[in-house]
């Protein structure tokens, strides 16, 4: 029940802020007895597609922890917490970003995820199972995983990509509804039920063909912050946390956080298309074939140097 409040909470503002901005802007309905307004039509679809985008992203740190029940860790009260806010501190040097907010979440599942409206303004959080059922050395390399994220810009990127094919959905779907309503329909004068139920139609047909782009682009991140998290703890170490999770956690995650989580279980055909996480297999594989060469601040057996900079 507090989930479906906040979700509704949340998106009848988003509407609201958005309905402001466009009477702001001075924009005219796009539908009019004429027909299609196609630059009222382009701006809407803009400030809808991009502005739900950002405003989700804005509130993606406030969203996640009342979702999982994070707590931030303001002040380590125990060896682990000390040891975890320790170790994302020396990586966040490392990696030439602001320290992020760092949290524990009550969960048995092996997992972690970042998220936060920049790489300077970020959340690392992990779950209880994470820290209980993976070694030190595994966690941290977890940890260098997330942290990469943020140093990558990860969510903002996500944003701008979903930004984009927002408005291609949302203004495509009204021309391909008013040209159906007009060429098939013969509809003279405004628009007929045939527009509106054309335009519903298309709008999920090409919002499906868009999370295709949207998840090819979240499996590629991954491989790229798994091996920005060999680079701060280390190849082997990444290596075995990869392993660790297909031995604990086998299939995708089961809940939203999936999009910001570590594991990734198998896929095929279709299915493989709308995953956001590549198969673990092909991760290690990624990691053990990285042109056979050691990576920066590696030594030669895949661990770390001791050092807290590297080059961006």
């Amino acid at each position: 029940m507090k989930r479906t409040a906040l979700f509704l909470a949340t998106n009848l503002a988003v509407v609201l802020v958005l309905s402001v901005t466009l009477r702001l802007l001075g924009v005219e309905p796009y539908l009019n007895e004429q027909g299609l307004n196609l630059n009222a039509l382009l701006i809407f679809a803009a400030v809808f597609g991009f502005g739900g985008a950002f405003i989700s992203l804005a509130l993606s740190k406030w969203t996640a922890k009342r979702a999982v029940g994070a707590q931030v860790i303001t002040q380590p009260s125990t060896p682990t917490e000390q040891w975890l806010v320790q170790t994302v501190a020396r990586q966040a040097q490392a990696a030439g970003i602001r320290m992020p907010e760092v949290a524990v979440y009550e969960s048995p599942e092996v997992n972690a995820f970042a998220t936060g409206m920049s790489k300077n303004a970020s959340l690392i959080a992990v779950s209880t199972g994470l820290l209980q059922q993976m070694s030190r050395e595994e966690a941290e390399a977890v940890l260098g995983h997330e942290v990469s994220h943020a140093a990558n810009g990860d969510m903002v990127t996500m944003a701008l990509i979903q930004g984009v094919v927002n408005t291609f959905v949302m203004f495509l779907s009204r021309v391909i509804g008013h040209l159906v309503d007009r060429v098939v329909f013969k509809t003279e004068r405004g628009h007929g039920p045939a527009f509106f139920v054309t335009m519903i139609a298309a709008e999920l047909l090409l919002g499906i063909l868009a999370s295709i782009i949207v998840m090819w682009f979240s499996r590629h991140r991954e491989f790229r912050a798994d091996r920005g998290g060999a680079e701060l703890a280390g190849r082997r170490p990444m290596i075995a946390a990869l392993h660790r999770l297909a031995a604990l956690h086998p299939g995708p995650l089961p809940d939203k956080m999936a999009a910001f989580g570590i594991a990734g279980g198998a896929g095929g055909g279709l299915k493989r298309l709308f995953m956001t996480h590549p198969p673990l297999k092909e991760r290690i594989a990624a990691l053990e074939n990285a042109d056979k060469e050691t990576l920066p601040g590696e030594n030669d057996d895949g661990r770390k140097k001791n050092r807290l900079t590297r080059s961006m």
